[in-house]
């Protein structure tokens, strides 16, 4: 409410709350901080025109029969979604042929990174993943009070056999990002059977496929077929937000033994999955047309982007297969990395029209 002199302005004070209120692990935390919605920037910086190529979301929207199934779900969005999200997990046991009790829904694969933690960490644990990478893998650990054992990257990717070396008694976790975010790289299938063949019997390996729609390097191991289904110790993620276009509503999922999935639900948030997403995401299913022409599209893009990136002095971290490419900037820069999601053929002529005028610019500034 306007406040005595008629603006906005409130003279109310809330209640005090020390430092020492909260647990350790989340007062020294560094949260994840996201980049800003495209509005932010253009009104900050008086911008006609922004492309947004800075979070590795698919340049498409949703399919066709996402959208119309999302316009059918909303008069009935004053009820709860099904907590379970029944259809869709017995949809995703279907297509991959294996069990629904082997199959756990989240908030994006992000959630499920989450709720591993939860039901694996208790303060002291570890996990091992490689570094720089996705960032929750090591967020979510400090959350609980566990301690992330970093590994760095070799030759921009992950180096699993120094991966191994880093696993201790209190290891419970080892998230292989496949391929790894930022750097677009991935392992070969000989490089994964070898780590399988010597992790310890203690350790649960997360797998990250978040990308596995764009890649079609035939010696990109496919997790669900060749680990899961051999029995290894293993959660396979996978994710509507990339190559289906519905990272705005937070779908993701996990493969894993029943045990696994049976402690996921425990931890899980009864409604996370919105009634809008669960219909959105079983609509994109059975598309396998579409999801080969965006493949396709991403593949021929990303080639571009890696020219336009060269054309102006950057080196491309390779070879890259999923759709974002990172550059490594050097020491002397402030940010030493720069991550570019691949976009449509004109937000890529857009970027290199802007990467163009750096030169002029810097030279203004100083």
């Amino acid at each position: 409410m306007p406040g005595p002199s008629g603006d906005q302005s409130t003279n109310h004070r809330l209640g005090e709350i020390a430092d020492s209120f909260f647990r350790p692990p989340v007062r020294d935390l560094v949260p994840y901080e996201p980049g800003k919605p495209v509005e932010e920037v253009q009104r900050e910086l008086g911008l006609d025109r922004v492309v947004k190529l800075a979070s590795n979301e698919g340049p498409f929207g949703p399919f066709p029969a996402a959208l119309e199934a999302i316009q059918r779900s909303a008069p009935d969005l004053n009820r709860y979604p099904d907590g379970g999200a029944y259809r869709l997990r017995a949809a995703l046991a279907e297509l991959h042929d294996l069990r629904f009790e082997e199959v756990a829904v989240g908030a994006g694969s992000d959630g499920l990174v989450d709720s591993l933690s939860q039901i694996a960490l208790d303060p002291g644990d570890e996990i091992v993943c490689g570094w720089p990478s996705f960032p929750s893998y090591a967020i979510d650990a400090r959350k609980l009070g566990a301690v992330p054992t970093t590994v760095p990257l070799r030759d921009d990717r992950y180096d699993l056999e120094t991966m191994l070396g880093a696993i201790t008694p209190r290891t419970k976790l080892v998230y292989i990002c496949h391929p790894n975010n930022p750097t677009g790289t991935m392992n070969t299938r000989a490089e994964l059977d070898a780590y399988f063949d010597r992790v310890p019997v203690h350790v649960l390996t997360v797998l990250d496929q978040a990308y596995f729609e764009y890649i079609d390097d035939p010696d990109y191991a496919d997790g669900i077929v060749e680990f899961l289904k051999a029995g290894r110790r293993v959660v396979v993620l996978r994710t509507f937000s990339k190559v289906f276009g519905l990272a705005g509503l937070r779908v993701g999922y996990a493969l894993a033994p029943p045990p696994v999935v049976t402690a996921l639900s425990k931890v899980r948030r009864a409604f996370d999955i919105t009634t809008p997403a669960q219909e959105a995401a079983l609509a994109s299913l059975g598309n396998p047309r579409e999801i080969e022409r965006r493949r396709l599209e991403n593949a021929e893009q990303r080639t571009e982007v890696e020219r336009i990136l060269r054309e102006h002095g950057l080196e491309p971290a390779g070879p890259a297969v999923a759709n974002f490419l990172y550059c490594d900037l050097g020491e002397d820069c402030g940010p030493t990395a720069i991550r570019v999601t691949v976009g449509t053929a004109e937000e890529n002529a857009f970027l290199a029209d802007a990467l163009d005028r750096v030169p002029a610019m810097a030279a203004r500034a100083g």
